[in-house]
This record gives C-alpha cells, sequence and structure tokens, in this order.
C-alpha cells in the first residue's frame, strides 16, 4: 500500500441548515471528480465527521482551491456551522475486518 492522505473535517451545524444537504451531495460528487481523490466517508450526530481520502498533499491543495468548493465553504463559515475543524493527516498502513 502506497501511503495517502486522509482530510479530516469535524463539524458542529447551526439550526439553519437550509440547503446544506443538497450542497453537501454536489460537493461529494464534485470530489469525486478532482485528480487524487480516492473516497469519502461521513456520519452525523451531534458533530458531523467527514473523512475524504487522497493521493497527496497537492491534490488536497487542488480541491480546497476549488472554485465550487470555495463557495460550499464561505456558505458553511456564514450560515451552516457554529464549529468545524480540519485536519490533515498521512496514513502508512491500514487494516480491516469484514465479515
Amino acid at each position: 500500500m502506497e501511503p495517502y492522505y486522509a482530510v479530516i473535517f469535524t463539524s458542529v451545524q447551526t439550526e439553519n441548515i437550509e440547503g446544506y444537504a443538497e450542497m453537501a451531495d454536489l460537493m461529494e460528487n464534485l470530489s469525486k471528480q478532482q485528480p487524487g481523490f480516492l473516497g469519502i466517508e461521513s456520519a452525523r450526530n451531534e458533530i458531523g465527521i467527514t473523512v475524504s481520502y487522497w493521493q497527496s498533499l497537492e491534490s488536497i491543495k487542488n480541491w480546497k482551491a476549488n472554485l465550487d468548493h470555495l463557495v460550499a465553504q464561505k456558505k458553511g463559515r456564514e450560515q451552516w456551522y457554529s464549529y468545524y475543524k480540519v485536519r490533515i493527516c498521512k496514513a502508512e498502513r491500514e487494516y480491516e475486518f469484514n465479515s
């Protein structure tokens, strides 16, 4: 396995989430078209956690600068999130169990 990168986005939403689900779907579909994209996993309860996987730091940088993604980021800060944190980690090893 080649090392890859995980972008971990944790968030708390505001009560005003109008348009959020549609934008989240759009961003997921758009991210899947980006060079270097490897996958995505997410869950939401009180705290939302989305982890996207990328081949390189360069591919992460390019996704962050994508014009449509910039619009979504701005809307998130202005309306949808009361808090968020982004962590970028290098994955050097993985294993799984699947029954």
